[in-house]
């Protein structure tokens, strides 16, 4: 054991006993042991022993509950609490635990906001984006200003009749394709080679040859 291992043990009843006393709740070896632990380097073991013996001298009350025993100050040191006082305590629990929830809703409000501040643009970062927003605008105002002062528009009545004409031509190349497959439907079913042979002898070319796919509708 070291050092300063072996000075916490030694002083482990005194500490112990005054703890449970200003606390005054029960309390099992392993939660004395978790709240001391970290703040005085207390070990589990040298705990044990030190509720122990302070129980043995009187100094605190020991109690079996369930399989394990718990530890609390000798109720016989403290003076009676009259009704009032009970009453007066009560209320001031009640008050300071509204004010707790109240804080606590603080807090959460607090942190939320942190949160969004600290998620935010800095002032230098906004100012760069602005600086890139509006470089960014000034280059589509000027491809709106050229566009506008192009004189190569089509205008809506050349846009239709283009797309009229379109129509009309997909129309008839879907008609002279369908009057051309049946003809060589019909002559196919008297000629005694294959289907690639009569469009290679005749020089029949198909979209298909040139893989061009006719239009929807």
């Amino acid at each position: 054991m070291s050092k300063a291992r072996a000075e916490a043990a030694a002083g482990a009843p005194g500490l112990l006993l005054k703890y449970l006393q200003e606390q005054n709740r029960p309390y099992s070896a392993q939660d004395v042991f978790g709240n001391l632990q970290k703040e005085h380097g207390l070990g589990k073991a040298a705990v044990v022993k030190a509720l122990e013996q302070l129980a043995q001298q009187g100094k605190i009350k020991e109690k079996m509950y369930g399989k394990q025993k718990i530890y609390f100050a000798d109720q016989n040191q403290f003076e009676m609490v009259s009704d009032a006082d009970l009453h007066s305590l009560d209320a001031k629990i009640v008050a300071l635990t509204a004010k707790v929830q109240s804080l606590q809703q603080s807090c959460r409000h607090m942190e939320a906001e942190l949160k969004e501040l600290t998620s935010a643009l800095t002032t230098p970062e906004m100012q760069k984006e602005i600086q890139e927003l509006k470089k960014e605008c000034a280059g589509y105002l000027e491809r709106l200003k050229n566009i506008k002062a192009a004189t190569n528009h089509v205008t809506p009545e050349e846009k239709e009749q283009v797309y009229r004409e379109r129509q009309k031509y997909c129309k008839e190349w879907r008609k002279r394709k369908r009057m051309a497959t049946e003809l060589a439907d019909a002559i196919l079913e008297g000629y005694p080679k294959s289907k690639k042979q009569f469009f290679e002898e005749v020089g029949i070319e198909t979209d298909e040859d040139y893989k061009v796919t006719l239009p929807d509708p």
